[in-house]
């Protein structure tokens, strides 16, 4: 498949990379080896992003520079290429561009269920991560071409979306494709989880502890909750982003099998689900109140207010535990 992939890339001179909204590590590292890889190979690319870059994530961009979509920019494009996300809505502002001036446009993502509307897709579900899958970009067509930068972008996007290699998503391919990276980038791994992991202000670390204190467990102490308000962020002088990780924390309780993070910041609530069970699907928790994303780590908005938000996800979880229950 990534070989038609290489073909039709191969037949643009300017490409549009796009990266998903409310951007992470996978989708990021994902995107400026896709740049590096296209201007290897002779084409010129953009990388684009709606929004701000993460702050434990803005190394990667003196890798490549991503710049927020404008017109004068699209417009020079002959094509794109979105990464991470199995809708054009993942992508903010691109949806709207592409109705206006449709171009052909390329996905490769690890999400189920994606939605058509794309020239060529690349869907695999069972990959841990779409950096996984842009290796193969460099595999299929010169492996040679995969520089310690491009290297250091994919293994950043692997060692995010799978928790560090623990998730049960790490398959052995997913770990001899890391062994290359390490190998052929010329690298160790606390290079990148140093810049990743080992940035956090102490106002962070301020927020973290007023979270943890919001921590329930719920349906016999098989759900763990969380929140974090915007009085919260007020008081410790921090942002959405210094939320990233937190819901690790709820779902490191003993015996839980899924957590959910709420994040109350003003219009509505965000939150982020996570599963340890094989038998728990946050995935459809997520699509019952138009959210989605993988079995073990979804995300939805609810237009809240907190408390009935917290009382429905949780509803819809019992429901699913009593499912398990009786099968």
């Amino acid at each position: 498949m990534f070989e038609e992939l290489v073909s039709k890339l191969k037949e643009h001179r300017t490409v549009g990379v796009y990266s998903h909204i409310r951007p992470d590590g996978d989708c990021i590292g994902a995107q400026v080896a896709a740049c590096r890889w296209l201007e290897k190979n002779g084409i010129r690319a953009f990388a684009f992003n709606d929004d701000q870059i993460p702050l434990n994530l803005q190394w990667l961009t003196d890798f490549y520079t991503i710049e927020e979509p404008r017109e004068e920019t699209l417009k020079q494009c002959d094509a794109f290429l979105l990464l991470d996300g199995n809708s054009p809505t993942r992508f903010g502002s691109y949806a709207e561009y592409m109705e206006d001036d449709p171009k052909p446009s390329y996905m490769v993502d690890h999400h189920p269920d994606p939605q058509d509307g794309f020239d060529m897709t690349i869907s695999v579900e069972e990959a841990s991560s779409t950096c996984e899958l842009i290796f193969h970009l460099f595999l299929q067509n010169d492996i040679k071409q995969l520089d310690s930068k491009s290297a250091k972008a994919l293994y950043t996007g692997i060692l995010t979306d799978t928790g560090s290699l623990q998730y049960d998503s790490v398959t052995p391919e997913t770990m001899n494709i890391a062994s290359e990276l390490l190998r052929i980038g010329e690298f160790r791994p606390n290079v990148v989880a140093e810049k990743v992991f080992s940035n956090k202000r102490l106002n962070q670390l301020h927020l973290l502890s007023r979270a943890m204190s919001t921590i329930k467990l719920h349906e016999d102490n098989q759900i763990a909750t969380m929140y974090v308000t915007s009085e919260m962020l007020e008081e410790t002088d921090t942002t959405n982003d210094d939320c990233e990780g937190f819901v690790a924390y709820p779902l490191s309780v003993a015996g839980i099998k899924a957590a959910i993070l709420f994040k109350d910041l003003g219009e509505g609530v965000k939150m982020s689900l996570r599963s340890k069970s094989n038998e728990v699907d946050v995935n459809k928790w997520a699509r019952e109140i138009g959210g989605g994303g993988h079995k073990k780590a979804s995300g939805a908005w609810h237009p809240g207010p907190l408390e009935e938000t917290i009382k429905e996800v949780v509803g819809i979880g019992s429901k699913q535990l009593a499912e398990i229950d009786k099968s």
